[in-house]
């Protein structure tokens, strides 16, 4: 499935019931201003994303520039126009951002424990970690 929004894409794990739900609510807000789509079907390439990186963390294309977990939520909501955005630039400044890095590692590496998940939505971590 190619999806390609003007506004941008943000790809997630449509294997876990966590991320699916964070992603409606990222889509309700964002209000079809920018697509959202589970990374298992979308068409990567014509993304810029490979399957490696769509697997590990959300991911948000825009054409212009690729970003990954935290930063990937942080262009979403700056794409939401409206308030959202300004939480979207807050978590783009160098000293939330390491907060907002470290926070979703911690939600990613347990969102097999909150609500909504499945046992898909377990991750075992890299190897060499």
């Amino acid at each position: 499935m190619t999806v390609r929004s003007a506004g941008g894409t943000l790809l997630f794990d449509g294997d876990c019931g966590f991320c699916t739900a964070a992603a409606e609510r990222i889509r309700r807000l964002g209000q079809g201003r920018f697509a959202v789509v589970p990374w298992q079907r979308a068409d990567l390439a014509a993304l810029h994303v490979t399957a490696e990186q769509a697997s590990s963390a959300v991911q948000w294309s825009d054409g212009e520039h690729l970003a990954s977990g935290a930063e990937a939520i942080s262009a979403a909501l700056i794409a939401t126009g409206g308030s959202w955005r300004l939480l979207g630039r807050v978590i783009a400044w160098p000293v939330v951002r390491v907060v907002a890095r470290w926070t979703y590692e911690v939600v990613a590496r347990h969102r097999h424990r909150l609500p909504g998940s499945t046992p898909a939505c377990r991750v075992d971590p890299p190897r060499g970690r």
